[in-house]
């Protein structure tokens, strides 16, 4: 979402690489640009006036210590101002108490994702531990009972059922009943949408509201609309009350001035952010760690939590046993890109490796997701004999595999060579470099 940000910002702080002095004039035009880039991706003008303000005049004046370069410590002040921009003490952290059950009332207008953020967010409460049932008080949008029904079962969330002929605050004040009846903890609401703000919606929803007392009032905003986000969050926040915003959709094209400018212009803070379609795509939104991402320093942390939620801990110690033996087989390389995939978009996953954004060749390299999928099926075409010994793979055996893949010879060639190449790599790393690539740690 922030790369046009980030290679901007980037280009400001290099123009100060070299610099002896942090003095008015090289400040001025550093302000200038990074005024210029914020303004591009689309925060709200009022937000960069203020945060330009700061940095200058934090930047004014400093000495620069022997140990850094001027432009490094511009990178220590901009961040810092970012992570106040953006932070929040309760980011994260949902205000359930000890009601039996806790709802929690999602709101937003049409097409914001707020069906499948309800589904997202009762995976995360099952993730932590909690009982959430769902319930969908939308009886306008055809289908919408239906959709979330289909998502509570995928991951196998108690859903509280309702109908179109309904009264919406009357559903809300069943489902209630009903989750307390089962002893469940929380609720998650999945409330109406329209297409704009309009009287009507902010009546009902003020209504629900009234009758159900939620725990937590939270504005499913789309990222890709950038400060028209801000402005919704603004017109739910004066009639609601919310108490924090999902921003969703952050892993498309927005250009991020919405989770930028949201907590100065609301006083309400980023709760969580919707970063894919799949849905365990939901992630708690840290002020630091975010801006991190946006100056290019990577996200080691949450790049560990993805690791660590979706690396079978013991498959890693059974890899580890293989590679310290030369025993990493075609099979084993299958189950590590299975287990890749879960972690996310692999653009997304390289972005959080600290400098990667850096190297040109990374910046202009894109992986293809395609190609993964090309070799697990080419794997998957493969008897359960050649996977475990790829020497015996001839000619006539990489033509039947290529049209058992739907693949070329040449594409089952490359496989093989890259296999090859990793081998030779694993069995150079040594111990050390053996056990972090198992533990799903980068070696460096």
């Amino acid at each position: 979402m922030f790369e046009n940000l980030t290679e901007k910002l980037d280009a400001v702080f290099k123009k100060l690489k070299g610099k002896g002095v942090l003095d008015e004039e090289n400040i001025r035009v550093a302000m200038k640009d990074i005024r210029m880039a914020l303004l591009e991706a689309d925060v709200n003008f009022k937000v960069v006036k203020e945060f330009i303000e700061e940095v200058r005049e934090l930047a004014v004046g400093r000495e620069v210590l022997e140990s850094i370069t001027p432009g490094q410590q511009i990178v220590k002040i901009v961040h810092d101002r970012l992570v106040d921009l953006m932070d929040d003490d309760k980011n994260g952290r949902l205000k359930l108490g000890n009601r039996i059950p806790s709802p929690i009332m999602l709101v937003g207008l049409q097409g914001s994702g707020k069906t499948t953020t309800a589904a997202k967010m009762a995976l995360y409460l099952k993730n932590q531990g909690k009982t959430a049932a769902m319930v969908s008080a939308d009886v306008y949008r055809p289908a919408a009972i239906h959709q979330l029904k289909i998502l509570g079962d995928s991951i196998g969330a108690e859903i509280i059922t309702s109908n179109e002929r309904e009264d919406p605050v009357k559903i809300c004040i069943g489902a209630v009943e009903e989750a307390r009846r089962r002893g469940l903890e929380t609720l998650i609401i999945d409330t109406a949408g329209r297409l704009h703000v309009d009287r009507e919606l902010m009546e009902e929803l003020g209504r629900i509201k009234v009758a159900v007392n939620p725990s937590e009032i939270l504005l499913v905003a789309d990222a890709m609309t950038g400060q028209e986000a801000v402005s919704v969050a603004e017109s739910f926040n004066e009639k609601l009350d919310i108490d924090g915003v999902v921003l969703t959709k952050i892993d498309g094209d927005a250009r991020g001035g919405a989770a930028l400018s949201l907590k100065k212009v609301t006083g309400k803070p980023v709760k969580f952010i919707g970063v894919g379609e799949k849905i365990n795509a939901l992630e708690v939104f840290h002020a630091e760690r975010m801006a991190s991402r946006i100056l290019g320093m990577g996200d080691v942390l949450t790049l560990v939590e993805k690791a660590k939620q979706n690396i079978d801990e013991k498959e890693a110690r059974e890899l580890e046993r293989k590679i310290r033996k030369n025993d990493f087989s075609l099979e084993d390389l299958k189950s590590q890109i299975l287990q890749i995939k879960k972690m996310g978009p692999l653009q997304d996953i390289i972005g959080m490796i600290p400098g990667m954004n850096k190297i040109k060749e990374m910046k202009d390299m894109r992986p293809d997701e395609k190609e993964l999928v090309k070799v697990v099926a080419i794997i998957d075409s493969m008897t359960k004999k050649e996977r475990l010994n790829y020497k015996i793979l001839n000619g006539s055996r990489r033509r039947r595999i290529a049209a058992g893949s739907g693949t070329t010879v040449q594409d089952v060639n490359k496989v093989i060579k890259n296999y090859e190449a990793m081998r030779k790599m694993m069995k150079k790393l040594g111990k050390s470099g053996v056990k972090s690539l198992a533990s799903g740690k980068l070696p460096f």
